[in-house]
């Protein structure tokens, strides 16, 4: 056993930009709960200690009152990866009382640490971990999974929903439909289906739960004739408009409005794609608004291994579906057509006709035709103005964090050619 576990940021967290701008890698969604809410569920007997990148430590303290953030109590620690999905039998694999380092090939999965090692590891709180940081322990190989890119987050997704399933629907008593059911509502499977109190389903929709799990949250509501295939997942206040087509392996988080076809996508949370057009193989992050009939390829017309652009470089993905990649705050007009492996920064703001390119840095404002810099006091009016609409004030810490950010990514910017 150890004293408290440290969920940490390493080198590697820029293969997941622009989704980690605003956030701890650990803060990412794959299947019903985040990387973190994971590790909090199989570990649930061990404080929990938080480490980020330093211009993220006031959000994240913000975010998190009462936890610890860039610091570790106790004499022992587990140093657990933030980009690994846990489950029982990794939380198996990392029980030991001698100072160990768990890898996976060339990846740290996690480092227990005590003595005057530990003292050490405190004084490097404030960087991000490598393994020359720990590479006086004994080192052992585990079997864990890791996410390294976006297109990770889809392709665990769905085994990610059934697991979560299981795990919060185990401790269930009594009936899983604890919401309202209208007349005319379809639920197949429904032992697999979980709808929590203050939902509604209402008349013609179809529940699907053959082929994997449907888990509803609070207060979300299902429109009329709307189809949701398992496994799904649709979080707490989130809405699926009338008619849409929510398909297999698709994670949709809190207060989000969707519509139209999706299928094997990941919505972060207070995102909305309202009306029709089609989203697969992708993942949202929040306060992204998608307009109508905003459309995202996954797919290539040679069936090839999709290249995407993350940090700069272009990478094989080794995978034939990869759709949008999009980073919080960002907006496409009506009838946007992005292409397959499409990635989109932060804050930015894609219209005009034709495709927009497959990279669009963060704080970029236009389309196919022509780019320029989003100004980022205009840039911050909107997203105040977008957080006022779900009662939420843009804090002074996010405000900052908006301006750093902005300033993070002017050089690359620049090297696109793009006006400042």
């Amino acid at each position: 056993m150890v004293d408290s576990i440290c969920l940490f940021e390493g080198i590697y967290y820029s293969r997941l930009l622009p989704l980690v701008y605003f956030r701890p890698t650990y803060d990412l969604r794959c299947g019903i709960l985040t990387l973190r809410e994971k590790v909090q569920h199989y570990f649930p007997n061990t404080p929990i200690s938080l480490h980020c990148r330093e211009y993220l430590s006031d959000l994240v303290k913000q975010q998190n009152p009462g936890v610890v953030v860039n610091d570790v109590k106790g004499k022992s620690c587990l140093f657990l990866n933030g980009r690994v999905i846990a489950d029982s039998k990794l939380a198996q694999q990392l029980s030991t009382d001698i100072d160990t380092l768990f890898v996976k090939g060339e990846t740290i999965i996690a480092a227990r640490v005590s003595g005057s090692k530990l003292g050490s590891l405190k004084n490097k709180l404030n960087d991000l971990f490598t393994f020359s940081d720990f590479n006086e322990l004994l080192k052992k190989e585990v079997d864990a999974k890791v996410i390294h890119y976006p297109w990770d987050l889809i392709s665990n997704n769905g085994e990610q929903i059934i697991s979560d399933f299981n795990l919060l629907t185990s401790k269930v008593d009594g009936s899983k439909i604890k919401g309202k059911i209208y007349a005319g509502a379809h639920l197949i499977n429904e032992d697999k289906i979980f709808i929590d109190e203050g939902a509604k389903v209402k008349p013609g929709v179809v529940l699907d739960a053959e082929n994997g799990p449907i888990y509803i949250g609070k207060d979300a509501k299902i429109f009329p004739n709307a189809v949701i295939e398992g496994p799904a997942f649709i979080g707490n206040k989130s809405a699926i408009k009338i008619g849409a087509k929510i398909y297999e392996n698709t994670s949709i988080g809190e207060v989000c409005k969707v519509g139209g076809e999706v299928e094997e996508s990941i919505i972060h949370s207070y995102s909305n794609k309202q009306h029709d057009g089609f989203l697969g193989h992708a993942y949202l992050g929040m306060w992204v608004n998608l307009g109508a009939d905003t459309n995202n390829s996954d797919l290539k017309n040679n069936y090839g291994s999709v290249k995407v652009i993350i940090n700069g470089e272009q990478v094989d993905s080794g995978s034939m579906f990869v759709g949008l990649t999009m980073g919080d705050h960002s907006k496409a007009a009506i009838n946007t057509m992005f292409n397959t492996g499409t990635v989109v920064g932060v804050s930015s703001n894609i219209f005009g006709a034709g495709f927009p390119k497959k990279y669009v840095p963060s704080f970029a404002w236009g389309g196919s035709d022509s780019t320029t810099s989003y100004d980022v006091e205009k840039a911050l009016d909107v997203a105040r103005k977008v957080m006022a609409r779900r009662n939420i004030k843009l804090t002074d810490v996010e405000e900052r964090i908006f301006r750093y950010i902005f300033d993070l990514t002017s050089e690359e910017r620049k090297k696109l050619g793009m006006p400042q």
